[in-house]
């Protein structure tokens, strides 16, 4: 059988269990895999840790996996949009790992590098810091963080040949390219599937050797998380 799945249903049939680790790509709303996310709610999967730059908002995007209480822990940047994943957490019923933007992009990079530790200077000093390894480097002190890896990548592509090979639409690129590296299983969701050979090699942001499984999505609402807009002059 070929990359390519009928629905995300399908693409994520027998890669999912209980318990399980999932990198989610996208930024707020932006280059979410909102027809997997949907797949995953449906799924009943508990128990997860999900690695993403935030949880979406309150009904829409990973949101929607807090609101049927899916997910145990979040590994994340910034969560401010979302009062769901605020309630959850201060009431102790979501555990939470937060991380410097840069830093968790970089902890993903290594992961799909296959490199176990990185040092950085990003949060030394800080309680991002505590507990963590320091080292010196020059008269300036470092602390280690670890690379991630997770079980299952769901990654989302503007589109996507038969090979699996991924362009991303400007701003929606963000943590996508990255985590279809760190994944143990990757799924993407693509706007457009096309033959194989149609992509210029030079304009492929991802190669098709990281992808395991491949599906068209059904419909995309791409939500605006912040629209902010001036006056007519």
């Amino acid at each position: 059988m070929g990359k390519i799945y009928s629905n995300a249903q399908s693409a994520l049939d027998g890669v999912l269990f209980d318990g399980m680790t999932i990198m989610a790509g996208g930024f707020g709303l932006c280059g979410i895999p909102e027809n997997l996310i949907l797949a995953l709610r449906d799924s009943g999967v508990k128990d997860l840790t999900v690695i993403s730059n935030n949880a979406g908002v309150d009904d829409f995007g990973l949101g929607l996996l807090l609101q049927t209480r899916q997910i145990k822990k979040m590994i994340s940047s910034y969560v401010g949009e979302n009062k769901t994943f605020e309630k959850q957490f201060l009431s102790g019923e979501l555990q939470l790992e937060f991380n410097p933007q840069g830093t968790l992009a970089e902890r993903i990079r290594a992961g799909g590098a296959g490199i176990p530790g990185f040092y950085t200077k990003t949060g030394v000093g800080t309680l991002v810091a505590e507990g963590k390894e320091h080292k010196d480097f020059n008269g300036e002190t470092y602390v280690l963080e670890t690379g991630l890896v997770a079980d299952l990548a769901i990654v989302k592509a503007w589109k996507a040949d038969e090979e699996g090979n991924l362009i991303y639409n400007k701003t929606a690129r963000n943590f996508n390219p990255m985590m279809a590296t760190a994944g143990k299983v990757t799924v993407v969701e693509a706007e457009e599937i096309v033959p194989t050979g149609s992509f210029d090699p030079d304009h492929i942001h991802t190669p098709g050797i990281y992808v395991t499984r491949l599906v068209k999505g059904a419909v995309y609402e791409k939500r605006i998380e912040q629209r902010t807009v001036r006056k007519r002059g």
